[in-house]
């Protein structure tokens, strides 16, 4: 269903759920490239800008944290824009929605600003919104992160392998959609696409506050891998020395095995007649002990 907010100088449509109607009514109101139209009924879609003479079509990728399974999945946003309209496609980021509900109650902006009843303007602040939801999910990321520092010496490996691992995937994830939209942003700034004059300052607004973020996910790749390679080296350590007392305790039970082997068989064996061979052999294998114990603690391998 097409849903539409009129401005004195411009409409903004918002499509929620394109069925065959409302891409029809696209093509029959508004001159748009064909492929441009196909792609709206396409839910897998590289991030992208398409120019043209009077609009320009965006695809648009930001991120949404699912609470069920703590990964990070891509909100696809398609946007026409030109200087008479603006139309949002698709099942959008939920900071679309909400703030096509918001306008459509609230027509009149808030701010008195300059670019105030253009189209460019309602894009700012749509792009502005979803900045902002990204943001937050990425300080999220942070916070995580410090979580997993903390917690990389405590004993609970095997979460601390999985929080690891999710991280990770949600950094790719991330990488993912930020890197080929850095090109698209950098259009803006640059004037390569807009229709109003005054919006340079926004466009590098926008830029800026994306351009932020990508660091923040660059910073937090490089700390992961970090965090990764200490956790390794903490686990090989761990297990090194889980050898190293094996290794003493089997060195210093060799020789006791060794005696009572020895002195178990039904040969003849020096002192095995004597009423006191029991306590000679005893005090033999603690001597054996005391002295292994002395050589390993000399050796500081205890």
């Amino acid at each position: 269903m097409v849903d539409t907010i009129e401005f004195n100088t411009y409409k903004w449509h918002h499509i929620t759920d394109p069925t065959v109607e409302d891409l029809d009514f696209l093509r029959d109101n508004f001159h748009f490239h064909p492929l441009d139209i196909d792609d709206c009924s396409s839910f897998v879609q590289r991030p992208k800008i398409d120019s043209y003479d009077d609009y320009h079509f965006m695809v648009l990728h930001f991120p949404l944290f699912d609470k069920r399974t703590n990964l990070v999945r891509t909100e696809e946003t398609k946007i026409f824009w030109g200087q008479e309209f603006l139309i949002t496609v698709g099942n959008s980021h939920y900071v679309v929605q909400e703030l096509f509900n918001y306008t459509k109650i609230h027509p009149e902006p808030e701010d008195d600003d300059d670019i105030s009843g253009t189209s460019d303007a309602t894009l700012y602040h749509i792009l502005y919104s979803m900045m902002k939801e990204t943001f937050l999910l990425v300080e999220r990321m942070g916070s995580e992160l410090d979580i997993i520092n903390r917690e990389l010496f405590s004993s609970k490996s095997e979460k601390i392998i999985e929080q690891i691992s999710r991280f990770r995937k949600n950094i790719i994830q991330l990488n993912t959609m930020f890197k080929p939209q850095l090109r698209l942003f950098k259009s803006f700034e640059s004037g390569d696409v807009g229709f109003a004059d005054d919006m340079e300052e926004y466009w590098g607004n926008i830029l800026d506050f994306y351009q932020k973020m990508w660091d923040m996910i660059d910073d937090y790749g490089e700390l992961v891998d970090g965090l990764s390679s200490t956790f390794d080296s903490l686990q090989t350590n761990k297990t090194n020395e889980i050898m190293r007392m094996l290794t003493i305790i089997s060195t210093i039970v060799l020789p006791l095995t060794f005696i009572s082997g020895l002195y178990g068989m039904n040969v003849r064996l020096p002192i095995a007649e004597s009423p006191y061979a029991f306590w000679i052999v005893i005090i033999l294998c603690f001597v054996i002990i005391v002295f292994l114990l002395v050589f390993f603690k000399k050796k500081r391998w205890l």
